[in-house]
């Protein structure tokens, strides 16, 4: 390829470090979706003949099928994905695969390949996320009134429902397909006909192309176009991001599991055993999600510092774009299959669940609640009092409405028999009636809104 300029051949150090075949022809999709749009507007726009432009689309139709066959060869002296399909195109329809790469480079062939690629995984994802939703929303319509402790410092602080629980997991997903719906939409611009940096003197129609191509339009710079890797650090961005709620998702279902919590089973096809112990059930799913949390931010900040202080335009470190974008996609897909497996297959334990909150002293706040509320004392009096009340179940190992009506009162007299009204755990949740709040009726509008949002029947996991 470099014939006409250089002397000698590149070494085998050079040969080695330069290729990319080995990563990048994982766009051999995208890469003749360009090239036929592209040869297509140079047809239309008789920069090549009509007769070679429909060679050349063929001999792209050949090129394709081979590769869904057999796979992409890889001659690491042929470098990249863009010159093993020219080349193979040379060996199918002879000197006429010249004329394709007329009015391009592969620096804005790469760029948008490698857009095309993003854009796919962005849906991609999406979908993924839309499944592990209507199993979140699907769960907690069934659970809209279990109760089980709600924490802080992962302390029983006050009872919520399973339900509630699980669509903050939901609200966390509807912001991850935000932002990848964001990232998206800015990157929608087509690359192609910037040529290597500064555009092209042939008579092109980049909005031909763009449109070919799904694309909004055109880039407006050619010097950014083909050195923006904007769009790769947006997709790693929000899937950093989105690997960081799942792997919450699944260190609940860790601790859950365990048996001090006990809370949950998992499904056998998420789980694995030991080789000498007989009665473990490992969440070695949910630990690899969790774990998979770090090498995606690893990927995004792989790729940020090798964007970190690049002058325009386009550099061979950006060769490395491709490597960490691809691996976080394949890590990001895992884990949300994963997940989306472990919430609708899990079987949840309400009755231990419902236990945890009541031995836990979940309904203090709705005690000392009741004193403010009911007999006018000031919330700290009434923080105090509550923290006595406490102290006293504590040491019979009985709930806070198991107390006597006469144990209260030794503590305060103006505690009256209308407090019971107010220390299950059934009463508390029930209080949290406050628009997001974790009762039952909140609930389950909630779940009503989530399921017409995903266009989801009622009680349907259609």
């Amino acid at each position: 390829m470099w014939g006409g300029r250089f002397a000698e051949g590149p070494s085998a150090i050079m040969r080695e470090i330069n290729a990319s075949i080995p990563f990048d022809k994982a766009l051999w999709r995208q890469d003749i979706a360009a090239s036929k749009a592209h040869v297509a507007m140079l047809g239309n726009q008789g920069i090549v003949t009509a007769a070679d432009a429909a060679t050349i689309t063929s001999g792209l139709d050949r090129i394709a099928a081979e590769y869904e066959q057999d796979g992409v060869p890889e001659d690491w002296d042929l470098e990249d994905i863009h010159m093993t399909t020219e080349s193979r195109l040379a060996e199918l329809i002879g000197p006429v695969a010249g004329r394709l790469h007329t009015a391009r480079s592969r620096n804005d062939q790469v760029a948008t390949d490698f857009r095309l690629w993003v854009r796919e995984a962005m849906e991609q994802v999406d979908a993924g996320l839309e499944l592990l939703q209507r199993a979140l929303v699907n769960r907690a319509g069934e659970h809209a009134a279990s109760i089980m402790p709600g924490f802080t410092h992962l302390q029983t602080a006050q009872p919520v429902t399973l339900g509630h629980h699980l669509l903050a997991y939901y609200e966390m997903i509807r912001r991850d397909r935000s932002r990848f719906a964001d990232a998206r939409a800015r990157l929608n611009e087509c690359p192609l006909g910037s040529a290597a940096l500064a555009g092209t003197g042939f008579p092109i129609d980049r909005d031909a192309t763009a449109k070919a191509l799904g694309f909004d339009g055109p880039t407006g710079n050619s010097l950014d176009a083909v050195s923006d890797r904007d769009f790769a650090l947006d997709y790693l961005m929000a899937a950093a991001q989105c690997s960081l709620h799942l792997s919450r998702l699944a260190e609940e279902f860790i601790i859950w599991a365990s048996q001090p919590f006990g809370f949950v089973r998992l499904p056998d096809a998420l789980s694995t055993g030991s080789s000498i112990m007989p009665q473990k059930k490992n969440p070695d799913a949910a630990e690899l999600v969790r774990g998979h949390a770090g090498r995606i931010i690893g990927c995004a900040t792989a790729l940020m510092v090798t964007m970190k202080g690049l002058p325009l335009a386009y550099s061979k470190d950006m060769q490395d774009d491709k490597p960490p974008v691809f691996e976080a996609a394949s890590l990001l897909a895992l884990s949300i299959a994963a997940m989306t497996g472990m919430v609708a297959d899990s079987t949840f334990r309400t009755e231990r669940m419902r236990q945890a909150a009541e031995l836990g002293y979940a309904t203090a706040t709705d005690l000392a609640d009741w004193l403010v509320r009911e007999a006018d004392v000031p919330f700290r009096e009434a923080h105090h009092i509550t923290g006595a009340a406490v102290k006293l179940a504590e040491s019979k190992g009985a709930a806070l409405d198991a107390l006597s009506l006469e144990e209260l009162r030794a503590i305060d007299p103006r505690i009256d028999e209308r407090v019971f009204a107010a220390l299950s755990v059934d009463a508390s949740v029930a209080s949290r009636a406050s628009y997001g709040g974790t009762a039952p009726e909140r609930v389950r509008e909630q779940v009503a809104q989530a399921r017409r949002t995903l266009g989801l029947a009622s009680g349907s996991d259609a």
